[in-house]
């Protein structure tokens, strides 16, 4: 009996000894990523900004194993779908992910499309967006992309992006800015990747007064031409987007039905009289907004084929520029009188002249392309089918 209880306890002493070695073998090489995201010193922050540095430099060699640190991070699970980021060279950043039920290829279709305006995925963030080549002519994004074979060669393609946004939900503040891009397509384990890489280029123009007119998810917005904030206490600020940046990974799925998780980290820099006054919760709020918008147009039933919109988008743009006004000036007449009667302005502020300023072609395009698409999704429109469409 003493025998048997000598080898127990001279087993369990090995046992211990053996069971610290290893806590201690696993806690030496613990991956990397479980260090906290929001330490600069996280592989996976890095990760993202040797991507921004890639987008800044068209002759610098793609990192491919950032891409793969990124999506690995992006599929792994975690704790949380919103993370604050570390501030970098005084910016502030977020992350955050969503999940699209739709098929890869579509969802390519739909969202980098040189044949569908940006706006049709981003009607509550972006009024226009146009891309343009890095040596500033016209360049338009793929009609359509195709697929890459399991060891194909990344798809590298860059350019430059004139962007207008929406008013803030806040502030009712939208701005004008323009951005270095890049986006690129790869395959990761069986698994289609698309990577798109946005830099600020300058400081923005300055904010400007705008309004959501009724609900946001109804896409409706005035834009009043003139600088300052609809917040009270703030219309005197002259306030600018002092630099953003970001990296947005969108990996197919394997579950049934078709997924596409998007992953995205977001850094910006905000504010007035140099002063950055923007909090990670604000960063946040605008994925949400984008996201929310985004899902209920491409998971929509009624959602037209990328065919159908590309051949309207192609239609309109063949159009005189005198009938493109003539529809755009109907749409901004709209837009006065939902902000007069919501309130958001006086009717003297109709005669103003900016009331009815006609904006470059892309534009009107892109402002007649959203009021298309809520008549397509059985939205209500500012403008009827027989304006937009010229068809009853």
């Amino acid at each position: 009996m003493k025998k048997i209880t000598a080898f127990t306890a001279g087993s369990f002493r090995r046992l211990t000894i053996l069971l610290t070695s290893l806590l201690a073998t696993l806690l030496l090489y613990q991956p990397a990523t479980a260090q906290p995201l929001s330490e600069s010193s996280n592989p996976v922050t890095a990760a993202a900004l040797k991507l921004v540095a890639f987008n800044n430099d068209s002759r610098s060699a793609l990192d491919v194993q950032s891409v793969k640190t990124l999506v690995d991070y992006v599929l792994g699970s975690k704790s949380g779908k919103e993370v604050t980021l570390p501030q970098i060279q005084n910016t502030t950043g977020a992350y955050y992910e969503y999940d699209t039920k739709i098929g890869f290829p579509d969802f390519l279709q739909y969202s980098f499309s040189g044949q569908i305006p940006l706006v049709i995925t981003s009607p509550a963030s972006l009024r226009y967006s146009q891309w343009s080549s890095l040596q500033g002519k016209s360049r338009k994004l793929p009609g359509r992309w195709k697929p890459l074979a399991h060891n194909g060669k990344p798809v590298i393609i860059r350019g430059t992006q004139r962007d207008g946004i929406t008013p803030d939900q806040t502030t009712g503040v939208y701005y004008e800015y323009d951005l270095k891009r890049t986006l690129i397509l790869l395959h990761f384990n069986e698994q289609q990747v698309l990577v798109s890489i946005s830099k600020q280029m300058n400081i923005s123009d300055v904010g400007k007064k705008g309004f959501i007119l009724g609900n946001d998810d109804d896409w409706n917005y005035y834009y009043s031409g003139e600088t300052g904030s609809a917040q009270a206490g703030l219309g005197w600020v002259k306030s600018y987007i002092y630099d953003y940046f970001s990296v947005a990974v969108y990996t197919e799925s394997s579950s049934s039905p078709a997924t596409v998780r998007a992953g995205i980290f977001q850094w910006i820099r905000a504010g007035w009289s140099g002063i950055n006054f923007v909090q990670a919760e604000h960063i946040i709020k605008g994925m949400k907004r984008h996201s929310k918008n985004l899902k209920s147009i491409l998971e929509s039933p009624n959602l037209p084929p990328p065919e159908q919109i590309a051949a309207t988008y192609q239609w309109l743009s063949s159009l005189p520029p005198n009938e493109l006004v003539a529809k755009y000036t109907a749409l901004q007449q709209a837009r006065l009188v939902l902000a007069v009667t919501s309130g958001k302005i006086k009717s003297p502020e109709t005669k103003k002249p900016n009331a009815l300023a006609h904006p470059p072609k892309e534009q009107i395009i892109d402002a007649l392309m959203l009021e298309y698409l809520k008549i397509a999704l059985g939205k209500p429109s500012l403008i009827n089918k027989q304006i937009v469409l010229g068809m009853n």
